[in-house]
């Protein structure tokens, strides 16, 4: 450790630095291997050259494993001071990355500016050119100009000048016009008190976490520039790779294209969410285009209705695809390019079962190396249907980062496909198709979730195989919601075992069954957004979610007055009309300039059972008792009770009040409550979180299975009264029911009987009184 140590603070690092850097074992590694070849140019161990130390950890800290092979070149110039500026470096990075198979000194020097010299002279002159363009516009803002602008065009045509040195030239010639600043010029801007200052362009850059749009937080992720793949970790370069992503660029104009690869087999849920926002909401913030991909390579369980449903749902979030692709589409290029695996050797026949392959550890496959030809045979007849389900695939000679070795790229499945029919009876796998698929349809981003990260390796190895396209592959956290379960098999089990409805069940979070509950696509996406677009694990609670969909709705559901637990009210005073009396009621309360809407108000009024309490004894009830009047919201009055009257088994039947014009009060009411007239008789579905634990799929934490953790009363249906301005609602309609909750017209109703579903409660209707 002390040796490491000595070599680190030989480069020019402090202590405290060295500290850091030993904390990061790779980096660490590889600046001793650079070390050892530093020495080979400086062999005095007492000194170096402070600058060729800190190009020597640049170089480390910057430069990618796939030109690691020429760090011993860059060393060389940096040890030399042919490359002696972090510009100069930064170029010849540049050109190593894009030529990592061979190395053309002559270019290599010109390329990273080795022998360029920038006088003073020529700085001069670059700057004097940019102030003289900006001339008119220096002199009338003087010192408030954005001198940034002339160092950068300066710049530009001189790329390898010392960036401290150009700036030093602009601040002296700036001083040469303006002269030395006046106080005017180093006040303070007064602010405009007549008009509001315009911070529309010029908001400070919020954190990832603090972004509430999509798109905000996506227009500040630069991934890489469509093209600049080999630049990315990882990235394997072949002696074709500059070609092939040359013809991409071209195919592609230079624009992000990206995907979204669902399977046709079932409902997507949260989740998938996260992934159409993050796919189509990348290339949408790169003015780019994402295309909807159905990766359908498994006919057994795909049908035509998942298909729909899941372009339902991407187009319900907002988004349109720049085109619907299959990987079915890709069938027959597939084939060849599996037939192009085996004649390069990297692919074989192989009739070990299943069962055999499973685990870390299985046995070798015993026809590994069998012949070219015999494999190119076996192929041909396992396409032709001349071998059984189960009797051979086709697999991959390679070791995923997992461990596991030669995965199938090809199996044998007598099954009709939802396209293509009965045309095939071998079906590729993911592991082989999402790669190549990728490559045929030129995705610039190949964006996935976190578990796919083991299989990188392998979809650059395939794609590098074939001498094809490769695209980046870069991964996300996946979105993981606690109380649910999302697996379609456990999504299909509760239906089997009548706990939820549908896979549209409100209970559940399928996008589809969010839906019906009444979530607000922009609320989805607004709480994706807020998950930011990171490796860690993200584990939320509903609260996140539902406090999204109460900020939308806030603004979004207008206002509606229901009764759900209802007790009838005769206003004595108030005379009976032939005609029912009408009142102006906003749906926004909080907006003057919000639309209206008309509801009767009669002698014969409901209100909710638990604003009124015949016991007097708690001082904080604020709501109507027989000493206490309470105001009716939009009514303009009071009602005070006079009398209770009672069915014969002491329940109360109806309360009789008077009222009074508010107006007319010395002390306003306490509180003002909701109530209804003449109001529609409506279904209310009320729901409670399906599960009782955090994580139903633990089992530690619930040892009887997902299946015994289910709250059996999570689903209440009540008979309620709403007022008739919800009359002509349609599904999935949206209101706020005031003091009650948000709710969601549900898509079983009818004309006469319309049915609500709540979405959510409000943030304080647990604690009125």
């Amino acid at each position: 450790m002390d040796e490491t140590r000595n070599e680190l603070l030989w480069i020019g690092l402090t202590e405290d630095k060295v500290k850091e850097t030993i904390k990061n074992e790779s980096l660490t590694k590889l600046l001793i291997e650079m070390i050892c070849t530093l020495r080979k140019f400086s062999p005095d161990k007492q000194t170096l050259d402070r600058n060729v130390g800190k190009l020597i950890y640049q170089a480390a800290t910057t430069s990618k494993a796939q030109m690691r092979q020429h760090l011993p070149l860059l060393i060389e110039y940096i040890a030399k001071q042919s490359i002696d500026s972090e510009m100069k470096l930064t170029a010849a990075i540049e050109y190593l990355l894009a030529n990592t198979t061979s190395v053309n000194r002559e270019q290599f020097e010109q390329s990273a500016g080795v022998g360029v010299t920038i006088t003073a002279e020529q700085i001069t002159k670059a700057v004097q050119e940019q102030i003289e363009k900006n001339r008119d516009e220096l002199i009338a803002k003087r010192y408030r100009f954005n001198v940034g602008i002339i160092i950068v065009e300066a710049r530009k045509t001189l790329k390898f000048a010392d960036g401290k040195l150009v700036k030093a030239e602009v601040d002296s010639q700036i001083l040469q016009l303006l002269g030395p600043k006046t106080e005017a010029d180093s006040a303070k801007p007064k602010k405009d008190t007549k008009e509001p200052k315009d911070t529309s362009t010029k908001t400070k850059e919020p954190k990832e976490e603090d972004c509430r749009d999509m798109m905000e937080l996506l227009r500040r992720v630069n991934l890489h520039s469509v093209g600049d793949n080999y630049k990315t970790d990882g990235y394997v370069i072949t002696s074709n790779t500059m070609k092939l992503l040359s013809e991409h660029v071209r195919e592609t104009g230079g624009k992000v294209r990206t995907r979204f690869p669902p399977e046709p087999n079932g409902i997507l849920h949260i989740g998938h969410a996260k992934a159409i926002n993050i796919n189509f909401g990348y290339a949408q913030a790169h003015d780019g285009f994402c295309v909807l991909r159905y990766d359908d390579t498994n006919p057994e369980k795909e049908e035509e209705r998942f298909v729909v449903g899941i372009r339902d749902m991407v187009e319900w979030l907002g988004y349109k695809p720049y085109k619907i692709t299959y990987s079915s589409d890709y069938f027959d290029e597939l084939y060849q390019l599996a037939v192009k695996l085996i004649k390069n050797g990297l692919a074989y026949v192989c009739h070990q079962k299943p069962e055999e392959l499973k685990g870390f550890n299985p046995p070798p496959s015993p026809w590994r190396n069998r012949s070219i030809q015999e494999n190119l045979q076996l192929f041909e007849a396992m396409k032709s249907g001349k071998l059984f389900e189960g009797e051979a695939t086709l697999r991959m000679k390679l070791t995923l980062e997992e461990g596991k070795v030669d995965p199938v790229a090809y199996r044998i499945k007598m099954a009709p496909h939802h396209r293509t029919g009965s045309q095939w009876c071998i079906y590729p796998t993911y592991d082989f198709t999402h790669c190549l698929v990728d490559s045929l349809e030129n995705i610039s981003h190949s964006l996935c979730t976190k578990e796919f990260q083991s299989r990188r390796s392998a979809y650059y190895w395939l794609c590098n195989s074939l001498d094809v396209y490769c695209p980046v592959q870069w991964e996300y956290s996946r979105l993981n919601v606690n109380y649910t379960v999302v697996s379609k098999r456990k999504i299909a089990k509760l239906i089997d075992e009548k706990i939820v409805d549908d896979w549209d069940d409100p209970r559940l979070f399928t996008l589809t069954a969010l839906r019906r509950r009444g979530f607000p696509p922009q609320a989805i996406n607004q709480f994706c957004a807020q998950m930011g677009l990171t490796v860690a694990s993200a584990i939320v609670d509903p609260i996140m979610l539902e406090a999204s969909v109460r900020d939308v709705l806030n603004v979004t559901a207008p206002r509606a007055m229901a009764v759900l637990s209802p007790i009838r009210i005769l206003i004595k005073n108030k005379a009976h009309q032939l005609v029912p009396t009408y009142i102006e009621i906003p749906d926004f309360p909080s907006d003057p300039a919000s639309p209206k809407h008309m509801v009767p108000f009669e002698k014969e009024i409901y209100i909710e059972s638990d604003d009124f309490r015949d016991d007097t004894s708690d001082p904080s009830y604020r709501r109507l008792t027989p000493k206490q009047m309470v105001g009716l919201r939009h009514a303009g009055c009071a009602i005070e009770l006079v009398t209770i009257h009672r069915k014969t088994n002491g329940e109360i039947d109806y309360l009789e009040v008077i009222s009074h014009p508010i107006e007319s009060l010395k002390e306003k009411p306490k509180a003002f409550i909701h109530w209804v007239s003449i109001p529609l008789n409506v279904e209310i579905r009320l729901y409670e979180r399906l599960f009782n634990h955090k994580n139903p799929e633990d089992t530690n934490e619930v040892p009887g299975g997902f299946i015994s953790d289910c709250n059996r009363n999570s689903k209440t249906v009540i008979k309620a009264l709403v007022d008739v301005s919800v009359k002509y609602a349609q599904p999935y309609q949206q209101f706020q029911f005031e003091r009650v909750g948000f709710f969601s017209v549900d898509t079983d109703s009818r004309i006469g009987n319309l049915v609500f579903n709540r979405t959510v409660g409000l943030k304080d209707s647990q604690s009125k009184n």
